[in-house]
């Protein structure tokens, strides 16, 4: 899950290097690295910590050069010191390799290494790559670096130098991401394209077991068989702007607010009115085959997961398909049954989660048509899918998902109203639920309009150490979503629960210390989580309330409510997500946490 990005071209790569390095930083942040070829050796600097403790290391100090790497870690194997900081270098300091994944045969080869001589100085699996390397090494840099990586067993995103071919860089792709950006007369490589925006974007993406050459007269790509193949340029459709703050305090609060228009995104151009239809025009399956559908299985980690759970509710009410929503993690470990006429939906922001990936190519071996839910265009989930549907909720920089989240839902909601009205949904009931999301963003908009209300509230809580969050039908995956988020960025712990379930043991928790949140709207299930509130109430929980405008009820009993616009009950999870994504970021922000960077985290998932 670490930030790599390598540059050759006419510029000095130092500057570019670290401005780079930036954008990646929500990838990792445990230290830091850069490695700058100079006068025909390689300058190394690292540090422990953040890419701002590199950059005072290196203060006053002139790295000139034009070909150079550097790294951002999320640690796996090694603490995160300056000693096992990237670029790791060989004996003879002679090759330098930033990598993003694991090794899971390092220690094997570690020990043959050690036994032909080879000294080793850091923790790290990467280390052996460069050794390898530096094993193989004869007359040709790209030989010698397809020979190590047929030793590697894992997963690999690698960008490496060598003196002795002091005009290239080299980039190999195995299950992490990376993306060439080709510019004049200069290129970069990158695990993702926010670091690459600012200079082009001209983009080659790498698929696995393939590799490029970049050099002063272009850019080669072959397998790492050296079978030469053919990549096409594409074009990165968003701008630097919106990579940026955009005056805000931190991008978390940024893509919060953005949640009108991207929800509105993620339905542009879908929606048909008059037929009370959802288009879907990328899921690349014909009306016959979408009817015979029998089953969906769901697929995702984290925030993506949630999602889903909202999913299954939404399918199986308004299309009447068997859905199941299962954990990436665990899917491909435990055999799982696809049965003809099961489709598999994968689920991630970035398209680019291992665990998602990996459980994806399992249902494909086991006969699923998969179609992929993501945010990134030209990620790898996005490019093994059968056919998907993007969500169009722009860049997220912000560790903690929020726009991503709320644009899943949209996108699951339009798969519900087209499999519905394949199957039993009449026109009217479509045209009801589409002209209830278009009115989405704009009651989003109103939530926000409580943003300051809702940090009153979060300073009468912002010392309390544990959280219980509780909702009903699809909700209980919203009360998941919002104890996430608290956890995820505030380190408060927090547990999401359906209400009914908790006198099953949780109620032992609630006394006059213990804050609960009750997602309690208007809707079906409203007399029986008023019942709940009760039986918190009477425990002398504090309560905060999510509830829908003007109920008079919920206020006679809560210690603080938090309105929401009406709306269908379907739909309701996308609003009462708001107000506890608000709530989880002011706490976090009064604790002192670092909001957009929490600690252990990282954004992109590209390791089991």
């Amino acid at each position: 899950m670490c930030g790599i990005v390598g540059y050759l071209g006419k510029n000095q790569a130092l500057p570019i290097l670290l401005e780079s390095l930036k954008r990646l930083e929500y990838r990792g942040y445990d230290s830091a690295g850069i490695a700058v070829l100079q006068d025909g050796c390689i300058v190394v600097e690292k540090t422990e910590g953040k890419i701002s403790t590199l950059e005072q290391r290196l203060s006053g100090k002139e790295v000139p050069g034009t070909v150079g790497l550097a790294h951002t870690r999320w640690a796996t194997h090694g603490e995160p010191t300056t000693q096992n900081a990237h670029p790791h270098v060989d004996c003879k300091g002679s090759i330098a390799v930033i990598h993003n994944g694991i090794i899971e045969n390092y220690r094997v080869l570690k020990k043959r290494l050690e036994e032909s001589g080879h000294k080793f100085k850091t923790d790290t699996d990467t280390e052996i790559i460069a050794h390898l390397i530096e094993e193989f090494y004869d007359d040709s840099f790209e030989e010698a670096v397809q020979k190590a990586v047929a030793q590697l067993e894992g997963t690999y995103g690698l960008v490496i130098l060598s003196k002795k071919d002091p005009n290239k860089l080299i980039g190999v792709r195995n299950g992490s991401p990376l993306v060439v950006g080709v510019a004049d007369d200069e290129y970069l490589l990158a695990s993702d394209v926010s670091a690459i925006l600012k200079h082009t974007r001209q983009v080659v993406y790498l698929d696995d077991k393939e590799m490029v050459t970049v050099g002063p007269s272009g850019f080669s790509t072959m397998t790492t068989e050296n079978v030469e193949i053919q990549k096409e340029i594409e074009e990165i459709s968003w701008d630097l702007e919106m990579i940026e703050k955009g005056g805000y305090a931190h991008f978390m609060l940024k893509e919060i607010f953005e949640q009108p228009e991207t929800i509105h995104n993620a339905c542009r151009g879908r929606l048909i009115h008059e037929s009370g239809y959802a288009k879907l025009g990328g899921l690349n399956m014909s009306e016959r085959e979408l009817r015979e559908i029998k089953r969906i299985v769901i697929i995702a980690c984290g925030t993506s997961w949630h999602a889903a759970l909202i999913g299954e509710y939404m399918i199986e009410e308004y299309a009447r398909l068997p859905v199941e929503v299962e954990y990436a993690s665990e899917f491909r470990y435990r055999n799982p049954i696809i049965e003809p006429g099961t489709i598999t939906l994968a689920i991630s922001q970035s398209g680019e989660t291992i665990d998602t990936l990996e459980a994806m190519r399992e249902a494909k071996r086991k006969g699923s048509r998969v179609l992929g839910v993501c945010n990134v265009v030209g990620s790898t989930i996005a490019r093994e899918s059968d056919g998907g549907v993007y969500i169009h909720a722009g860049p997220e920089i912000g560790v903690a998902s929020t726009k991503a989240f709320t644009s899943q839902v949209t996108a699951l909601t339009l798969l519900a109203i087209m499999l519905g009205r394949m199957r039993v949904m009449g026109r009217s009931e479509g045209q009801e639920i589409i002209e209830a999301l278009q009115k989405i963003p704009d009651q989003v908009q109103q939530i926000l309009n409580h943003n300051e209300e809702i940090e009153k509230i979060a300073k009468a809580y912002c010392n309390d150490s544990n959280f219980l969050y509780l909702g009903r039908g699809a909700h209980f995956p919203v009360a998941l979503e919002g104890a996430l988020k608290l956890k995820e960025i505030s380190y408060v712990h927090a547990e999401g629960y359906p209400a009914a379930e908790m006198k099953h043991g949780p109620i032992a928790l609630i006394d006059k210390n213990m804050p609960v949140v009750v997602i309690c709207p208007r809707d079906s299930a409203y007399s029986k989580i008023q019942g709940n509130i009760a039986e918190v109430k009477a425990r002398k929980g504090r309560l905060i309330v999510i509830a829908t405008e003007e109920d008079e009820e919920v206020a006679k009993v809560a210690d603080h409510v938090i309105t929401i616009p009406q709306t269908l009950d379907m739909l309701y999870p996308i609003l009462t997500v708001i107000p506890l994504q608000l709530l989880a970021y002011h706490i976090a922000v009064l604790r002192g946490c670092n909001v957009d960077q929490p600690r252990n985290l990282a954004k992109s998932v590209t390791v089991e």
